[in-house]
């Protein structure tokens, strides 16, 4: 039988934008059938026809659309702690890169791990994040670079998706890196091992998105082209890591095949902002790597707000440059380092967090949406990206259940 309810709250952010802030409605109603929203609104407008449904209320708390992590890398092997270290005695992250640690040195930790190894510790970091009211994640691979293991990493980040109340989208991220036995020959791993793992984890109906690391230590414009050819040819978006380290129109290169996103970022330019307001393309930014690698170069947050390019945020969640589970504390460390207003940051992880993985039902509370929700013990969206190391989540509704 179909479930029937209507929520009421003293407020809800509905997360439209524009005016009022955070499309806040007072003394809040939200009527939900199954998993889908069918109406919402000032309580005293409830339809009658939804006058005998079950009502739960929530007093004084705020209720929003549930949060999205737009960008993970939570399926890997080992940790870089060792790493870390290095970084505070005055290694830099290229030069860690540069002599085999980095990426690489996750690489083989994920080679020998098994599949329910990585299974079991990827829902660690899923369950924290689950637990701040997140109920859509983004996962990539990019941790194999073989065939194998490239599988292996898509096959679990489905089954989170089983494992847990959940959406996962899946993006392949084969261009990563270059693997240690393809040395100097960039070009031969994306022909050889790369395009071909994709076309196969496409057969397999592991990938929802592609994705790659366009910079110095990675892989060039032409050769993330090469493989984004492939994935318009299936019919898959993509989406990239771009000017992290430096410029080199990776961003330009996304919005050119109309890119979900281009992330990072912190290097762009206003050539390559205007690029992804013309094609739509969001920027997914990354506080959590900023502030790991001590990072000085901020992302262009005025160019992007003066082109009106959709703005998330998301934890990078990985085990070298973001080691971070919490999309609390991504919102606030947007706020604290990038200067977003907290309303930029709660639309960073809701509406535009979904419009940078291309999902068209979540991320705002309006009817026709899923009833993904995220009830809060707070009375303002603005205590969401002020606190620190405070988690005011009292409940979190997947699909309307609990």
């Amino acid at each position: 039988m179909t479930q029937k309810m209507v929520l009421t709250s003293a407020a809800m952010a509905t997360m439209f934008g524009g005016d009022p802030p955070y499309g806040l409605c007072r003394d809040a109603a939200i009527a939900i059938d199954g998993s889908v929203i069918v109406w919402a609104g000032e309580r005293r407008g409830l339809p009658a026809e939804y006058a005998d449904w079950t009502v739960e209320d929530f007093g004084a708390r705020l209720i929003t659309p549930a949060l999205i992590d737009a960008h993970t890398h939570v399926v890997f092997g080992g940790n870089r702690a060792t790493e870390f270290e290095m970084r505070l005695n005055g290694a830099s992250y290229e030069e860690i890169a540069r002599a085999g640690g980095g990426i690489l040195s996750t690489v083989n930790a994920t080679r020998s791990a098994s599949e329910a190894e990585l299974l079991t510790d990827a829902l660690t970091r899923v369950d924290a994040l689950i637990a701040e009211g997140v109920c859509t994640i983004e996962v990539k691979s990019g941790y194999g670079l073989d065939t194998e293991t490239e599988l292996k990493m898509l096959r679990v980040a489905r089954r989170i998706g089983e494992a847990r109340p959940v959406r996962v989208k899946t993006s392949f991220l084969g261009a990563h890196a270059v693997p240690p036995e393809y040395a100097g020959r960039a070009d031969d791993y994306i022909q050889k091992v790369c395009i071909p793992t994709l076309r196969t984890a496409h057969a397999e109906g592991l990938v929802d998105a592609v994705d790659g690391f366009c910079e110095g230590i990675a892989f060039s414009p032409a050769q993330i082209a090469q493989v984004f050819d492939v994935a318009q040819e299936l019919g898959l978006s993509v989406k990239l890591h771009a000017e992290q380290l430096s410029n080199l129109g990776g961003a330009r290169l996304a919005a050119s095949y109309g890119a979900l996103s281009a992330d990072h970022i912190e290097y762009l330019d206003a050539e390559g902002v205007k690029a992804m307001a013309e094609a739509g393309t969001a920027a997914v930014l990354l506080p959590g790597a900023f502030y790991t690698l001590r990072e000085t170069q901020m992302p262009p947050v005025d160019l992007l707000r003066q082109h009106q390019v959709p703005m998330a945020l998301a934890t990078d969640c990985n085990p070298g440059s973001s080691p971070l589970t919490s999309l609390l504390l991504t919102m606030n460390m947007g706020c604290t380092l990038f200067r977003l207003t907290p309303e930029e940051a709660l639309t960073g992880v809701t509406r535009n967090a979904a419009h940078a993985l291309g999902i068209s039902d979540a991320g705002m509370i309006a009817p026709g949406q899923r009833a993904d929700l995220a009830v809060w013990d707070v009375t303002h969206p603005a205590e969401l990206s002020y606190r620190i190391g405070f988690n005011p989540l009292h409940k979190r509704l997947f699909g309307g259940l609990e």
